[in-house]
């Protein structure tokens, strides 16, 4: 390939954001992977870079403006350009009713779901504008369409990451650019883990996706290069939904 993708991965230490990582170095493309631990972030690229692919990493917290502006900055300054932008930190913040929730909990999930998608957005459309390029798949999740008790703030924060995608589509089709989300159903992740908090809990919760099991990372990572390429050319604005079934009633 004589000019891949520049990619650049927010929350791409582990889970989704990682295995989409590996999805886009199999694939041979330059790739920026962000997130806050630095020798793990180091570590990774490295193990990109053994596929063959041009990796850097570069510390970052979504949750902060300079942050996200000096991420794009210097993955423009390293590759030149930036083809696509894959959002995919997020936390679950903590399981509670609504009549327990806090500020201190709503600020949790929402400055790194949806303010870090916001400022991840913002300063990509700005490297992709004047390129007349580009394509952008945020992570949302089943719960963007959805509502569950006890998960509020989680539900809150992907409707609103959903919302974001569709305006920011809107404004970003006048110069090129696509956006779009994927949004998985449950996936082998800790977060899985750390959400249902038992072996029988996670059995339980499992039995009601039609397929009968949770996806792999690989899985999900497969629909955002699917989402993020020229095959899904005529495609913006919209949420890919990779859930074993659990929205098909």
């Amino acid at each position: 390939m004589d000019n891949p993708p520049v990619v650049l991965i927010t929350g791409a230490l582990t889970g989704i954001g990682r295995a989409a990582a590996f999805a886009f170095a199999r694939g041979k493309a330059r790739i920026v992977v962000s997130g806050r631990r630095l020798d793990e972030g180091h570590e990774l690229a490295g193990e990109l870079r053994s596929l063959g692919a041009q990796a850097e990493f570069v510390q970052a917290d979504v949750r902060f403006e300079d942050d996200m502006r000096n991420l794009v900055d210097g993955t423009i300054e390293r590759f030149g350009r930036l083809d696509v932008a894959v959002n995919a930190a997020g936390t679950e913040g903590e399981s509670a009713p609504v009549m327990e929730q806090t500020p201190e909990r709503y600020a949790a999930v929402f400055d790194t779901n949806v303010l870090g998608t916001l400022l991840a957005m913002k300063h990509e459309l700005r490297a992709m504008a004047p390129q007349g390029s580009g394509s952008i798949v945020n992570i949302s999740s089943t719960m963007g369409a959805r509502g569950a008790a006890a998960a509020s703030l989680y539900v809150a924060s992907k409707h609103a990451v959903e919302g974001l995608t569709k305006s920011a589509a809107l404004e970003a089709a006048a110069f090129g650019v696509r956006v779009n989300a994927v949004a998985p159903g449950p996936v082998e992740t800790p977060m899985l883990d750390r959400l249902t908090g038992t072996a029988e809990r996670k059995a339980s919760f499992l039995a009601g996706v039609p397929l009968k099991r949770a996806g792999t990372p690989d899985e999900i990572a497969d629909a955002i290069v699917f989402v993020a390429s020229e095959k899904s050319s005529f495609m913006t604005g919209e949420v890919l939904r990779v859930n074993g079934g659990r929205t098909a009633a």
